[in-house]
């Protein structure tokens, strides 16, 4: 019988370690883990959820030409299915299926599945959090269509396919000025939109973006819909202050509004920073509950890159290694 489908009364089931997400961090993690013999269970999210994507923010994506040890590119769902298989391959259990509720307050920690019943559905000596975070999008109809086809939230991932053609960057932050910055490398000119009259983002930054010559500026608007069909062609624009619309070709986009991480499951009870994203202990991958341990985009607002992503994955199974060793686990 599933877990989904258990009865109310059933026995929670005990794991040594359970990891909440996969992408790159949470199958890493797994794999590491499962490595060292600690039989671990990896909730994978559903597909159904935006928010909980099995596979990560990889699965979204097409060539990913910067993730080691694949020179010629690889596609993101197919690098997120070798990273599944391989952790499959060492013994992880992956249950495909949404986490509702955990209780952290003592260990064994409670972790429930699907509906939260009376009684949870796994006890767990420790728990690795790696539930990522998501993009900030437009919330337009196209960008389903196109992400991945011209349409990006990722400079340093996509900035080098848009060599010597015209970009925009949606956004006025520091996040959006350091996407144009980074893109400037790389593109004839690139245009930031802001639906605001400056930029939100810290003087120096600003001043870096005004002094570099291919960087321009569409003020007082905001983006309306994303054009073309199989690749972005251009954009359709509206100022908020005279309500004129325009349509601006360009071949590239990139959304740069920010990011949510996946927190909400912990709230209250681990401790967050004011951005919403999980506080580690030094450079160790340790929240301030001890056996729950914290690996990728939930916890990095800074680098937010796959291959960081793993590595903190590999930090995290390691530290939860130790952590059960110590318990006598």
């Amino acid at each position: 019988m599933s877990p989904e489908n258990a009865s109310p009364t059933a026995e929670p089931i005990p794991r040594k370690v359970i990891i909440i997400g996969s992408g790159p961090a949470g199958l890493t993690a797994a794999i590491y883990t499962a490595r060292a013999n600690l039989e671990p269970l990896l909730i994978e999210g559903e597909p159904s959820s935006n928010s909980d994507q099995p596979g990560g923010q990889l699965m979204l994506t097409t060539e990913v030409e910067n993730f080691p040890g694949f020179p010629s590119g690889i596609m993101g769902p197919e690098l997120m299915a070798n990273f599944r298989e391989q952790a499959a391959r060492f013994g992880t259990e992956i249950l495909t299926s949404k986490v509702s509720k955990v209780d952290l307050s003592q260990r064994p920690f409670k972790v429930w599945i699907g509906n939260s019943s009376a009684e949870p559905t796994y006890l767990a000596e420790s728990i690795i959090v790696s539930t990522g975070a998501q993009s900030l999008m437009l919330g337009l109809e196209a960008e389903k269509r196109l992400l991945g086809h011209g349409l990006s939230t990722c400079a340093t991932c996509d900035g080098f396919f848009f060599r010597d053609q015209d970009i925009a960057v949606v956004g006025g932050g520091d996040s959006a000025v350091e996407e144009a910055m980074f893109l400037s490398r790389f593109a004839a000119t690139v245009t930031i939109i802001h639906r605001r009259d400056e930029l939100r983002a810290s003087k120096i930054m600003q001043d870096r973006a005004h002094d570099n010559p291919k960087i321009k500026f569409i003020w007082n608007t905001v983006v309306e819909d994303i054009l073309g069909e199989s690749s972005v062609e251009g954009l359709a624009l509206r100022n908020l202050l005279t309500d004129e619309r325009s349509t601006v070709g360009f071949t590239g986009v990139f959304v740069a509004i920010g990011h949510r991480p996946s927190t909400d499951l912990f709230r209250g009870q681990l401790d967050l920073k004011e951005n919403g994203y999980l506080i580690t202990q030094g450079s160790s991958s340790k929240t301030n509950i001890e056996g729950v341990f914290a690996s990728g985009d939930v916890q990095d607002d800074y680098y937010r890159q796959a291959i960081t992503a793993a590595g903190s994955g590999c930090m995290a199974a390691i530290d939860a290694e130790r952590f059960l060793e110590d318990q006598g686990h």
